[in-house]
Order: C-alpha cells, then structure tokens, then sequence
C-alpha cells in the first residue's frame, strides 16, 4: 500500500515538473515573439539621391526614433532607373519586409506593382491620383498612403512671381518618363495659359540637362525648375546656364534655393518625410488600415529667395518681395 503512494506522488511531482516547464517554454517564446516585433523590418526605397528626397528620408526616420520604436531601414537607391526600382521593390516582397516607405513616385508605383498585401507609405509624390497610387487622396484605398510634395498654391504662387519679374517666356526641363513632372508641367501650362509662354526640352537622363538648358538659353526669359528628380540630380547644369545668360532660375523646392536657385514657393522635405513616418506609425503600431488614411498636402507654404543668385543671374530685388520672403544669403 504504501508503494502504490510512494508511486502516486513521483507521478504527480512529476506532471507538476512538467506543466512548469511547459508554461516556462510557453512564456519564453512569447517573449521572444515580442522582443521580435519590437524592431521593425522598413523597405526603404528612393529613386535617386539629392537633398529633398534625403531630407524626406531624415525625417521618416526621425519619426520611429521620436516615438521610440526600433526598426532596421534597408535603405535602396535605383540611380535613377526604373529597373532598379523594380528589383528594389521585389526584393522587398520576398523579404517580407513589415513596410516599404517608397521615396518618389516611380519608387511608389513600383512597390505598388509588387505588393498588394504589405503596407506601403509614400513621400515625395506630386500627383498620387494621376500616377494611379490612391483612389483619392481622402480615401486612398488598398495598402497605401502618404504625403505629397505639391501645395496647392505652390505653382500659382510661383507663375504670379515670375510675372512681377517681367518675364513673359519662361523654359522648363523635365523627363518625360516621370509622371510626377508630366502632371507638374501639364499644371504650370493650365495656369500660365495667356500669362506666360511655357517652352519645354526633355531629358531621360542627368547627363542631357545641360545640352537641354543650353538649347533654350536666350529664348527664354527664366528658367521654372520643377521636382523633377532627374533635372534636380544635375541642377547646377542650369544654375551654369542661368548665370551665364542673366535669366532666372525659378525652382520648385527650398534646398534647391540654397543650391544656388534664385527663388522658390516651398516647405520643408524632412516635414513631409516625418508625417509619412507617423503614418507608418499608425500602420504598424495601432494597427490602421493604410487604405484608410488620408493622403496629407505639405504645409508652411513660404516663400525664399537666394540673395547671391539673384545678383549672378543679373535680377534686382525689389523692396516688396523683401516683405513676403525668406531671403538668404551664402
């Protein structure tokens, strides 16, 4: 009798060292399921390096690291090749990357052409709707959003600025293959319509931008430099130009003003990088359906004016434009 007790207490000692273990291993892998999500996995992918689109970068990651949420970003440039953005994005796809934050909008279309499950967060995009990103830009629809990089009176602003300048032909360069420029320029030509003459020179790459400047000097009174990334990549073709021919530079963001172009209507490019960043935040921490996030316009429109390009591209600047502007000097 007494070893059949004996007997029944090791089994249960037993079974109580068992179920302890179990929910020891239990905790432990959950533990390290979490520690797992702690960082998250970020595709980054950028069609082309120059100061805008860097500082939209900056600022996406500045977003995780003021929130204090870990994430490892595969940062991934194309050089400006619309191959390399396809490889970017599918290689993103099979690493099963948590998100894609898509800088540009071929950066944005070809994440897009990869992906309908994985959540993807765009910046520095001029037309979301147009380049077939969103639905609209309240109700994106899908597994995207993001910011835009055109403020709605950016090129009105812009077009009534060169005008007081006394510039009536203006040139614009731009690659075609770019539909964030096609929209840009297909705008600038609505709105100019009676006020200026808009003549145009394509490019499909940096190396053409100077031979494209060189084809309308001393046609055209200014020059009116949109985002487009191929033409902004190689800006100081025609800043050369510009100088050169005492015409104008207008461009179509602020670091290209402190590059040496003499005016823009802007905003900052890390602030729209560091809203697409919370948005990715609201994806990935809250669990928000990014189909159902709005598509944000930049804000803190101003206008800055480059003082020393003024004096190089032969332009005197008037004591009411001093007023309204933000007027650096080297």
């Amino acid at each position: 009798m007494k070893k059949w007790l004996a007997l029944i207490l090791i089994v249960g000692l037993i079974s109580l060292v068992g179920c302890g273990s179990s929910e020891s291993g239990n905790a432990e892998a959950s533990n390290d399921k979490e520690k797992q999500k702690e960082t998250y996995k970020i595709g980054v992918t950028q069609i082309v390096e120059h100061p805008s689109l860097d500082a939209a970068q900056k600022g996406f990651k500045q977003a995780f690291k003021d929130e204090g949420v870990k994430a490892e970003f595969d940062v991934q440039l194309a050089q400006g090749d619309a191959k390399n953005n396809q490889t970017i994005a599918k290689k993103f796809a099979g690493d099963d990357v948590d998100l894609i934050f898509a800088n540009s909008t071929p950066s944005a279309q070809s994440a897009l052409n990869v992906t309908n499950d994985i959540p993807i967060v765009f910046t520095s995009v001029t037309d979301p709707v147009g380049s077939s990103l969103v639905e609209s830009m309240e109700n994106p629809g899908g597994n995207v959003t993001g910011t835009t990089d055109t403020h709605p009176d950016a090129v009105p602003n812009t077009i009534d600025f060169i005008k007081e300048t006394g510039a009536k032909k203006v040139g614009m360069i731009y690659n075609p293959s770019e539909q964030n420029s096609v929209a840009q320029v297909k705008n600038v030509k609505k709105l100019a319509d009676g006020k200026l003459d808009i003549n145009e020179a394509t490019v499909t790459s940096t190396a053409e931008v100077k031979q494209a400047a060189e084809s309308l000097a001393g046609k055209v009174d200014a020059f009116y430099i949109i985002t487009d990334n191929t033409v902004v990549s190689a800006l100081e073709s025609v800043l050369q130009v510009g100088q050169q021919q005492d015409t104008p530079v207008f461009v179509g963001e602020l670091d290209s003003v402190k590059r040496g172009g003499f005016a823009a209507y802007g905003f900052d490019y890390f602030d729209i990088g560091y809203e697409a960043g919370q948005k990715a935040l609201k994806i990935l921490e809250e669990g928000k359906n990014p189909g159902e996030i709005p598509v944000s316009y930049p804000q803190n429109l101003k206008l800055q004016i480059n003082k020393d390009a003024a004096e190089k591209m032969g332009v005197d600047l008037k004591d009411e434009w001093k007023k309204d502007a933000e007027v650096i000097e080297p």
